[in-house]
Order: C-alpha cells, then structure tokens, then sequence
C-alpha cells in the first residue's frame, strides 16, 4: 500500500483523498485548517491528518498540491526538507507558465514535479463540497517538460485511470495556459460579467434554464481566480479581445437589421456545439 499525502483539503484535494482512499491508498491530510482535516477524517477520506507539516510528509511517496498557485513554490521551498526521497510531486494549479518553472528552480534535485490538470474542478470552495465522483468521465491533462521521466509520465497517466478519468492528453504549459484561457477563463469572465449586468432580486422568479446554466459559474472563488487571470493575464485578455470582436459583429448586424449575418453566426455556432457534443 502506497501513501499518498494531499496537501490543502478543500473542494479538490477533499475529492483526491476520498477516490484514493477508495483505491486503497493510505491517505494522509495536510492543511491548516483544522476543519478541513476533521471533517476528511470523519468521511474516512484520510488516515490520518496534519497541520505541523514536519509530520507525515517523509512516510509519502507521493505528494498531491492542492493549493493556490501563488502559495506553491513557497510552500515547497518552506517543507521540502521533510520530504521522502525521491518523492513525486504533482500539482494542479489551473495555469502552467507562472507557476512551474519557479517551483522546478527550487525543488531538490531528487524529487520530481509533474503538472497536472484534472478538469473537474468546482465553483464552490471548502471541503464540504468534495467529491470523489467528479473525476469519473473528467478529462485530465498532463503538462509534462523535459526533466520529467517517461516513467513518470506513464505512471500518472494510469494514476488518472485509476482515478475514473476519461480523456487523458499531454500539453505544454503553453498549449495549457491557452486553452484553459478560452474554455475556462473566459467563461469565468463572461459569466461574473452577465451576472453583474442587471440587479434584480426576482430572477430566480422567472428565469430558465438558459440564464441558469450560463451563470452557474458565476458563483465563484474570487480569491483563487483573481489570482489565476492576473497570473495568465496576457491569454486571457487575448481572448477577452477576441470575445469582443465576435460580439461587436453579432452587434452591428442587429443594429442594421442584416438578418443573414445574424443566421449565419447561429449556424456556425450550432454546427461547432453539434461538434463539440
């Protein structure tokens, strides 16, 4: 039996620890929250729980971070001395750019990161939302560079497996950073934004599922996106430009009521959903 240890049992790390659990790994807890490790202790999500990280962290193999992204480099250059040798290390932060190669600069020479990116992350925070069902059918990303093995690679891969993961894909924290700007980002954005368009207390009287369904995310985590947009701040504002240009041209052809532009516009959107779907 493998120990695994997750560090930060919130909506995420809560999920890792109940699904590893449920793979028969011993799963140690670290955060310092007492909450948190209490409450993960009571589902049997972990074995055991720390809040004095020189504890528990040499009896890991592998190490799971699920943390901000601007607490990571520091967290690992504050604890690492209590680290196993040659301990894995895979962290999830939503961006790739910013936060991996800092962290490889200071990381002992033994160990190994690998980046990681399951896509099933929540709008809601705190462990009372984990779940360890979000990874079943989940894509998950794999955003190895050169100083990752090509054991390591296959090792996590059939981790993500393991996991309940579906679509498993390898990317640069470039084409990471990129595509997590479009498909998550700048929904985020356009989602906090409709929300914030209109203040009417009697929504939920009369809306339907369509207003529902584009603001689910805007129930958000204003700390942890704050710091994921400003940290790929030069992607996202790309692709918020473009965003505007398209809206721009859906606005002038209403505006000169050219009906064809407008129906073509829905027929491309349609025909690349039907893709999508």
């Amino acid at each position: 039996m493998k120990t695994v240890g997750i560090i930060g049992m919130g909506v995420m790390g809560g999920s890792f620890a109940g699904r590893l659990k449920q793979l028969g790994y011993r799963v140690y807890g670290f955060d310092l929250n007492g909450h948190s490790l209490k409450r993960a202790k009571e589902k049997e999500w972990i074995d055991e729980g720390f809040a004095d990280f020189s504890h528990g962290l040499a009896d890991c193999e592998l190490l799971i971070f699920c943390i901000y992204p601007t607490l990571l480099k520091e967290w690992i250059e504050k604890n690492q001395n209590h680290f196993a040798p040659h301990t894995l290390i895979l962290e999830i932060s939503g961006v790739k750019r910013a936060v991996m190669e800092p962290v490889q600069n200071i990381l002992r020479k033994d160990c190994e990161l690998m980046s990681i990116h399951p896509m099933c992350g929540r709008e809601s925070k705190g462990i009372e939302y984990a779940n360890p069902a979000i990874f079943d059918q989940a894509n998950f990303i794999l955003i190895p560079d050169d100083r990752n093995s090509a054991s390591t690679i296959v090792k996590v891969s059939s981790l993500a497996k393991d996991l309940g993961c579906k679509n498993i894909s390898v990317l640069t924290p470039e084409e990471h950073d990129k595509m997590i700007g479009f498909l998550s980002q700048l929904t985020h954005v356009i989602a906090v934004t409709l929300m914030d368009t209109h203040e009417n207390e009697h929504l939920v009287e009369y809306t339907g599922d369509s207003f529902r369904d584009l603001t689910r995310i805007a129930s958000i985590n204003e700390d942890m996106w704050c710091e994921l947009f400003l940290l790929n701040k030069d992607i996202l504002l790309d692709e918020i430009r473009q965003f505007r240009d398209t809206l721009d041209e859906f606005t002038q052809a209403l505006e000169q009521s050219d009906e064809q532009k407008m129906k073509d516009m829905m027929v491309l959107s349609t025909k690349r959903r039907h893709k999508f779907d």
